[in-house]
């Protein structure tokens, strides 16, 4: 029978004394397929509204947006789901965008005087030319529809023609001194405006700052006509006609001029001044930054301009003005407006424009208004531009979540959604351009963003764009306080530090940033309920160093420490039952030397206070229970560091620099509460030491007792806690062991220690009649307690008090040893 011959075999790969590059009969080299750049982070898509925004620009035939940054960026938008992000090759802030309508083309100025020509034919927007100025400073562009030529306007005052098609200066120029009045011994400033006119393209009107304006002859070479405003000049915009235009001044006033009448204009608006008394000037008021004059066939133009509100109230919500007519409205803006444009079903400058909408570029957001309906609505905005509607903290990422959990969040969270599109326009969103590309996925994929105001949000991540699934306000549990604070004295004390959720059983832990872990649980069902709270006190004393020191004075008697306890608030259901006394009940929720915020140092108070009472639960995550750290002595509970769930072993675990908490989130009890000395302390008797797999040793828990025994002080019993403990953990929910006196039982009560391998063998010799562990916690309000040897043991009568899978998890961790 022919013998089978491998064709690769795994001799000497885990041999390391062998030779790596010894070669055998048989043995075949596998042919390496996988390269380096299959492992190349890549940038799939960028989400969120673009950072620090400078300007914008339209295609009114394409139906696309472009948005530029100080940093160099550009974002381009279409319709929902087309989304396109390229950047400059240097980091100059973008000042000015002009598209080449229906040209698939864009020109993008920067603050270092150069201008780039970019192809957006391509899959990829590419920079086809560029030019850049080296004498004077590019202050304003403007390249006309369907021409061939763009004019730049400088710091100088001169304006330079540039051929589109070959990108280069064509050497026409318009110098300052040209354009003025020859009588006119002061310079004209930089050029702020550049337009044609829209019945004559060979007319071209030039703006400059100081407030000279002037209709220059392109063919002729000379200006046909000056005007001198009053006031420093901003923006001019044509009427349709080319009869008239509109200049608008530093001072809020809007100025009307007649072409052929350049002594005087035609109207002077001052929209939101007050009237004066006749002979008077009208008050000055703010800038107004931007202005465009646009028509309708039927009904009064539209006038819109940013900025020009009275200096009493330009502090005051940034806004966008609207005039039609006698009807004038002030749109107030969260954020301060940039740039805005109005969008026209007509794209020639000779007819009227037919406005129906207006995009408002916001420091922090994108707004589309509907100018044909009533009240000017708002679009509802398609893209997540309200991704740091409040500044994000933490990112979750979970993919392959099951196929039921996007359609339960976005039903949960539509409640809210369906409030806030009654208040948008009923119309599509306008920016309809751009087709769909082949990104995506098939997997159910899920972002979640914490906020600094203690808000959650969860975003379908499937496709290319997030939507926007559900809110959760976790601010909603605590009571709201003016002096409220962060751990670290930050002025935000909701916010949101850790996220970890299980997409099978939709358990969400939460950290805050005031040392609080919320556990939530989905809920389809809108309920009412008590919040069971969790107050956790991680405290340990550590080792003095021996130093070669004179003999010191003996120190005074120490004060009994609290070590590593937990106590269960009264406002717990399920888990814990009410104190049956008035006094217990006020032991409970006042524990013995505790203070309050206002009465000095704290001590055994957490840094929020949760509500209480049932309270109506909307469905979606509904709070199930709350951890809270506690201050001691005067001193802030150290910030959470780490959150893990476990929703098999019904177990949640967080830590902090000064110890770890494990809580039981079935029976809202803490299973174990330990610092770090305990954990990392070089007399641990669980401590286990790396060893090599030729040599395994087991340990038995004889070995563990002698380790133990050459260091009495580490099995010595803790006795100067002033609450019942069991395993680092409070048994009774006033503290107290019982009755009203707890304080002075529980201090002349020994303790056990919770590091004391004797004692648990002695305890596992002893037989105590209970059916759950002889180490577990009493569950509160069922309990009872065994005398063996002066040993305190509490036994509960209920065997689910800590489940027996916890008891597995312990074992398998080396925690405890079975004789």
């Amino acid at each position: 029978m022919k013998r089978f011959q491998p064709k690769f075999t795994i001799k000497n790969v885990l041999d390391w004394t062998g030779s790596a590059n010894s070669t055998h009969k048989g043995d075949t080299e596998i042919a390496e397929t996988l390269v380096p750049e299959q492992f190349t982070v890549a940038k799939v898509v960028r989400h969120g509204f673009p950072f620090e925004p400078s300007a914008m620009a339209y295609d009114p035939v394409q139906n696309i947006l472009a948005v530029g940054t100080k940093n160099g960026s550009l974002r381009i938008f279409g319709r929902p789901g087309v989304d396109c992000h390229v950047r400059h090759d240097s980091d100059m802030a973008v000042i000015q965008l002009m598209f080449l309508i229906n040209e698939g083309a864009l020109v993008s100025v920067c603050a270092d005087d150069s201008l780039h020509l970019w192809n957006l034919r391509q899959k990829r927007p590419a920079i086809l030319h560029s030019l850049k100025f080296n004498r004077e400073r590019i202050t304003y562009c403007d390249l006309p529809f369907q021409s061939k030529w763009l004019y730049i306007g400088t710091e100088r005052g001169n304006v330079h023609v540039v051929n589109i098609e070959s990108f280069v200066l064509s050497g026409y120029v318009i110098n300052w001194n040209k354009a003025i009045e020859l009588s006119r011994k002061t310079h004209p400033g930089p050029v702020v405006h550049l337009s044609d006119n829209p019945m004559d393209s060979t007319k071209l009107l030039i703006g400059f700052e100081t407030g000279a304006v002037v209709l220059w002859d392109l063919k002729n070479r000379v200006a046909e006509n000056r005007f001198n405003c009053s006031q420093p000049v901003r923006c001019v915009s044509w009427h349709y006609e080319g009869r008239q235009f509109i200049v608008s001044h530093t001072d809020g006033t809007l100025t009307i001029w007649n072409v052929r009448n350049p002594v005087k204009p035609a109207n002077v608006i001052a929209p939101h001044a007050k009237v004066p008394a006749k002979g008077l000037k009208p008050e000055p008021c703010t800038p107004v930054t931007k202005v465009e004059w646009r028509a309708v066939k039927s009904g009064d133009p539209y006038i819109l301009f940013s900025g020009g509100l009275p200096y009493e109230k330009q502090g005051a919500t940034p806004s966008l003005t609207i005039m039609q007519g006698k009807t004038t409205t002030v749109l107030e803006m969260e954020h301060p407006v940039m740039d805005f444009l109005c969008l026209c079903e007509n794209p020639w400058p000779s007819n009227p424009q037919e406005p129906y909408a207006v995009v408002v570029l916001l420091e922090s957001d994108l707004v589309v208004v509907d100018l044909t309906s009533q009240g000017y609505p708002c679009f509802e905005n398609p893209y997540p531009m309200d991704l740091h509607e409040s500044p994000i903290t933490c990112v979750q990422y979970y993919a392959d979540c099951p196929t039921d959990l996007i359609p339960h969040l976005y039903s949960a969270g539509s409640n809210n959604l369906n409030r806030k599109k009654a208040a948008f326009s009923k119309k599509n969103w306008p920016v309809k351009g751009g087709g769909w590309g082949t990104g995506g996925s098939s997997d159910q994929e899920i972002v979640i963003t914490g906020h600094a105001d203690g808000t959650i949000k969860f975003w379908d991540a499937s496709q290319v764009m997030l939507q926007v699934l559900y809110k959760l306000k976790t601010s909603k549990v605590f009571e709201r306080t003016k002096q409220a604070k962060s751990l670290d004295g930050d002025e935000e004390p909701f916010a949101i530090q850790m996220m970890r959720m299980c997409t099978d059983s939709r358990i969400l832990a939460v950290a805050g940033a005031s040392g609080h872990v919320l556990l939530y649980r989905f809920s389809r069902v809108d309920t009412n309920t008590e919040l069971p709270v969790l107050e956790i006190a991680i405290v340990y004393e550590p080792d003095e160093p021996d130093t070669p020191e004179m003999e010191a004075p003996p120190p005074p008697p120490p004060t009994p420490l609290k070590r590593n306890t937990s106590t269960v608030s009264s406002r717990s259901v399920d888990s814990a039952s009410l104190p049956s006394t008035p006094r217990d009940r006020e032991a409970t929720t006042n524990p013995v030397g505790s203070t309050s915020s206002g009465e000095g140092v704290k001590d055994n108070v957490p840094n929020l206070r949760v509500k209480g009472g049932a309270h109506k639960r909307s469905a979606g995550f509904q709070p199930d229970l709350c951890c809270q750290l506690l201050w001691v002595d005067g001193e802030a509970p150290a910030m959470i560091t780490c959150l893990e769930i476990n929703s098999c072993y019904g177990l949640m675990v967080f830590g902090t620099v000064t110890g770890i908490v494990i809580v039981d989130i079935m029976q809202k009890t803490c299973l174990l509460n330990m610092g770090t000395p305990d954990l990392y302390g070089s007399c641990d008797p669980y401590q286990r030491t790396p060893r090599s797999p030729k040599k395994t040793k087991s340990q038995g828990l004889g070995d563990i007792v002698e380790q133990c025994m050459a260091d009495p002080e580490r099995c010595r019993p803790n006795t100067g806690s002033g609450m019942q403990e069991q395993n680092g953990v409070c048994t009774s929910p006033t503290g107290g062991g019982g009755g009203g006196g707890g304080a002075s039982n529980t201090s002349a009560r020994k303790m056990r220690n919770n590091h004391d391998p004797a004692a648990q063998l002695k305890r596992k010799a002893d037989k105590v009649p209970c059916s759950s562990p002889p180490d577990s916690p009493r569950p509160k309000g069922s309990s009872s307690s065994t005398s063996n040897g002066g040993q305190s043991v509490a036994c509960s009568s209920n065997s689910s008090s800590l489940p027996g899978h916890f008891w597995t998890l312990v074992e398998s961790m080396g925690l405890r040893s079975e004789s």
